[in-house]
């Protein structure tokens, strides 16, 4: 038998490559169940503003583990929590197979299924952007690589919702059980990979920023803002979408599915493709005042348009509109933070998961309130088209103010960036004088 220590030495190509499956995996994570509300409602009679609790509760968990994370995630290295990562994953996906059933109730079920995978997701979201940040850069830059990063994660929604939506077309939903079986590979094979693959070393607490002086920097406070309303921007068209399409739009599941959040997805890959190929030549501050204002209009035309082809391609077309937002914030902040380290990131993360996880929570708020509303919000949807009575495309009306504050926010930051920020400069300045001359130690 070969020994182990008779194996080729993996590079960090292999680390990079583990970190794009990562995404693959929070992907799966995070889009599963809601490709499964129809069955929920159908099968356990969920209702809909429970069904929203669902990714309040996925988004929340991994909000409070960043929260955690913060304070480790520069003292342990990265390889610990992202083993961790992909054990919780599999171990999620597994219960979310089979927890409804053996629960005292099966949305007490699906509730402990959420809980386990989102802690995993929530690590995922913390470590694997700075790993990837930390990397010899590519010959595209750091952005453009950051950008091609977060493109797997559209990747692997694409994966979710194509394979899902032909496991379902195929077997009905009696079968739905064996799909979260399906998808805890991904995770199962990554949990090896990163118990192999090199990482780098994370930055020497003498040389990082601290976080007070980081919210002391009123960059980094529009920066959180900007990754909020990026979040709740994402992640409140894509978790409803599918629903929307069903219940709102009169489409089938398969081809909700397919013409909501797959295409969403699809286009949302394309955008990170793109910025990751030619991110270089483009200015990406102006490149996100742009997109913000296009999922503006995408949020719009998908609430007011009577036409069900219109609404799906504003839904679509809203995938591409957010898709720089994500990893254009972790760009903004780690150009002009270099040693924010791995806590930086945690800090942006659980802002995007804020968003993520208030965004889509309130707009299944909001629809549900409407749904039984005599007041202003029946008003309001009585005037627009009809949405099966699930006061859907008032919810989604509302959603639109996220990537409406984004833009603001992203006008502010080019503001920031004209005048400069001293304290930020004299911060970064400091700590890049204590590391000139030195050798990072050996990654984890």
């Amino acid at each position: 038998m070969r020994r182990a220590a008779d194996r080729p030495a993996l590079t960090y190509t292999a680390t990079r490559r583990a970190c794009y499956t990562g995404f693959v995996t929070q992907a799966v994570v995070n889009n599963l169940a809601p490709l499964l509300f129809i069955v929920f409602q159908t099968s356990y009679d969920v209702p809909v503003e429970m069904l929203g609790r669902l990714v309040l509760l996925n988004f929340g968990v991994q909000l409070l583990t960043d929260i955690v994370a913060v304070r480790f995630a520069d003292r342990i290295g990265f390889r610990i929590p992202l083993v961790l990562a992909h054990a919780l994953a599999v171990l999620g996906l597994v219960l979310l197979a089979v927890a409804p059933a053996i629960a005292p109730s099966p949305y007490a079920g699906l509730c402990v299924a959420v809980v386990v995978y989102a802690i995993g997701g929530g690590l995922l979201e913390v470590m694997i952007s700075p790993v990837v940040d930390a990397l010899p850069s590519p010959q595209e830059g750091k952005a453009a690589a950051m950008s091609l990063l977060h493109s797997f994660y559209c990747w692997g929604q694409v994966a979710v919702v194509g394979g899902t939506t032909a496991v379902l077309a195929m077997t009905g939903f009696g079968s739905w059980q064996v799909l979260p079986l399906i998808w805890a590979v991904v995770p199962a094979v990554n949990f090896v990979l990163f118990l192999r693959v090199p990482l780098p070393p994370t930055v020497p607490e003498e040389h990082r920023m601290s976080l007070r002086s980081l919210f002391g920097a009123p960059a980094f406070l529009c920066a959180l803002v900007l990754m909020m309303t990026a979040g709740a921007a994402e992640l409140t068209m894509s978790q409803w979408s599918s629903f929307f399409a069903e219940t709102s739009l009169g489409v089938t599941k398969a081809w909700g599915d397919l013409a909501g959040p797959g295409l969403f997805a699809v286009l949302m890959g394309i955008g990170r493709i793109v910025y990751g190929l030619w991110g270089a030549r483009i200015p990406l501050a102006p490149t996100m005042i742009g997109a913000g204002s296009l999922s503006v209009l995408c949020y719009l035309v998908a609430t007011l348009s009577s036409s069900a082809v219109v609404s799906l391609a504003a839904c679509a077309v809203c995938g591409l509109a957010v898709s720089i937002m994500w990893p254009g914030t972790f760009s903004l902040a780690a150009a002009r933070f270099p040693w924010g380290g791995a806590a930086m990131f945690a800090v942006l993360a659980v802002m995007g998961d804020l968003g993520g996880a208030v965004g889509p929570w309130l707009t299944g708020v909001v629809a549900d309130a409407t749904s039984t509303s005599t007041g202003a919000l029946g008003s309001l949807a009585a005037v627009l088209p009809g949405d099966g009575g699930s006061g859907l495309r008032v919810g989604l009306l509302g959603a639109g103010v996220f990537p409406l504050v984004l833009v603001v926010c992203a006008i502010a930051w080019t503001v920031l960036a004209r005048r400069g920020s001293v304290s930020t400069a004299v911060l970064a300045d400091d700590a890049a004088s204590q590391a000139a001359g030195e050798v990072a130690a050996p990654g984890r």
